[in-house]
């Protein structure tokens, strides 16, 4: 079947064409996993047919109409089948609804990825003539040979030169694979380990080397390669790169051990709190940035940053404000006429391994809820900047300027605390001693250091009490990410403390010894 613009002309021709292998027909509006199945099968194209896929929600078998009547809430749930992240790399696919006296009849048309396998939940699913199936070893390989023809991005090329003594494969095994692929399908995988890392796009079987997907994610020396792939963090003390830096932080390995380091620092280093007063005998808390935002934007900034660019993100912290500056403007479909409406992906496969790792909840809603974040932290709009070209940059300003910035002045230090109103601030100046100064930021020192060892001993007494809960039990009991609790864990199991018997689902922690 010729791929062709939907009318309602051709539509009806579709109903009628019963033998044709690229069409599938439900009556049901509800059953999620068969339409996902069925959209991961046309975007594999197995037969290699070039043509789109066509999924027929409220016809039946012998294609006639089953009266079904179709609604916004229908069609927001179709359409977040493409950005839940539950397929992965993400489908090209397209939703029209058509209305007909016997009812109605959506259509979501999908086309062939150029990045096979696509997967659901882990798993590889196939057109087998007019059904869907499972795909074996053989048909994975003839997916991940076509791929390889179709290599375009540069996270899908091969680190030339790096085979897998450059790859930390303990990572990839212990941390990586069950979240990545559907744990029955690993106990009956006989592939060889660089035939599963080339089904998840880490290794090219024609070069025998890692890709750059693979020296990103799990590398042992990523600079080194990639001279920008890091993130500088650099706090100044005032309201210009002028001033004096009062901290600096480069986070330079790979992403897996970078990314949990940077939701952890964001948690304790960029985040800050003060009591604001309601009343007499009541006050709130004031959060300078809300966590997740901040969070947000960096994560973002990783995932689509121009690896090939030397420069490195940039993470400046000021007085007033946070800046990212990120290597590599807008993308594809994505302009500034459109900018944050539709988007696009530079590095696709480092995309899907952050949506694996937790970092990335649904793709191309991350804006929205930044804005959302903030407005209700009480911070103003964030100011995007991606009309200069290679860059794209984004400003975020704080609710109080933290009591942190200082100026000599005649052997005193002048210290600001800046109440925000509005969009304008009031400065209201005190002195202060040197040393009392030096004696605040130590306490700020010591007070993060006391919140990481007191989240680390809440998480091993939940372990003692109740060695089967989950990471995502232990995360909402503690109030922390999953990548922090991770971060704990970690730390607990480096120390000797706990370790884990069997499988994340169905294992259990074993305490070792007690703090």
């Amino acid at each position: 079947m010729n791929n062709f613009q939907l009318t309602k002309e051709k539509v009806v021709q579709l109903l009628k064409d019963l033998e044709s292998e690229q069409i599938e027909r439900t009556i049901s509006v509800t059953d999620t996993d068969k339409f996902a199945q069925a959209i991961c099968a046309f975007s594999n194209d197995l037969p290699n047919t070039a043509c789109n896929g066509y999924l027929l929600l409220g016809a039946k078998d012998n294609g006639r109409l089953s009266g079904l009547k179709a609604d916004d809430k229908i069609l927001q749930s179709l359409g977040g089948l493409r950005s839940d992240g539950n397929i992965l790399p993400q489908p090209i696919m397209s939703i029209s609804t058509f209305s007909f006296e016997e009812g109605d009849l959506i259509v979501i048309e999908i086309q062939p990825s150029p990045f096979p396998p696509v997967r659901y939940k882990g798993r590889t699913w196939i057109r087998v003539g007019a059904r869907k199936a499972l795909a074996i070893d053989m048909e994975e390989r003839i997916l991940i040979e076509r791929r390889t023809a179709n290599v375009s991005t540069f996270d899908i090329r091969p680190s030339l030169g790096n085979g897998l003594d450059s790859f930390e494969l303990n990572l990839f095994k212990e941390n990586y694979l069950y979240h990545a692929i559907d744990k029955d399908v690993i106990e009956k995988d006989n592939r060889t380990i660089e035939e599963q890392l080339a089904s998840l796009r880490f290794f090219s079987s024609n070069y025998n080397s890692i890709t750059n997907a693979g020296l990103l994610l799990f590398g042992r020396e990523v600079e080194r390669y990639l001279p920008g792939a890091y993130i500088q963090f650099v706090k100044f003390n005032g309201l210009t790169n002028a001033d004096e830096p009062i901290n600096e932080k480069k986070f330079n390995n790979n992403l897996f051990k970078v990314l949990p380091e940077l939701d952890t620092f964001i948690e304790f280093a960029i985040v800050q709190q003060r009591p604001v007063p309601v009343s007499t005998l009541k006050e709130k808390k004031e959060f300078n940035y809300p966590k997740w935002a901040i969070r947000e934007l960096i994560m973002n900034a990783v995932m689509h940053r121009d690896y090939e660019s030397n420069a490195p993100i940039k993470f400046y912290q000021y007085s007033d404000r946070i800046e990212i500056i990120n290597p590599g403007g807008l993308y594809g479909n994505a302009r500034p006429e459109n900018f944050p409406n539709v988007n696009d992906y530079r590095n696709p496969i480092v995309a899907e391994a952050m949506k694996v790792l937790g970092y990335v909840n649904r793709f191309n809603r991350g804006i929205a809820r930044v804005e959302k974040e903030l407005e209700d932290n009480g911070n103003i709009k964030p100011v995007f900047n991606y009309k200069q070209i290679g860059v794209f940059g984004v400003i975020v300003y704080a609710t109080f300027i933290e009591q942190n910035t200082v100026e000599e002045t005649d052997g005193t230090v002048e210290k600001s605390s800046v109440e925000k109103v509005g969009e304008n601030y009031s400065v209201k100046n005190r002195k202060m001693t040197a040393e009392t100064v030096e004696e605040t930021e130590s306490t700020v020192v010591k007070t993060v250091v006391k919140t990481v060892v007191k989240q680390s001993e809440k998480i091993f007494n939940l372990i003692i009490d109740n060695p089967n809960m989950t990471v995502n039990e232990i995360s909402r009991a503690v109030g922390l990410s999953k990548r922090g609790v991770e971060y704990h864990i970690d730390k607990l199991k480096k120390e000797g403390l706990i370790r884990r018997i069997g499988p994340d689902k169905g294992g259990h922690w074993q305490v070792i010894q007690e703090k």
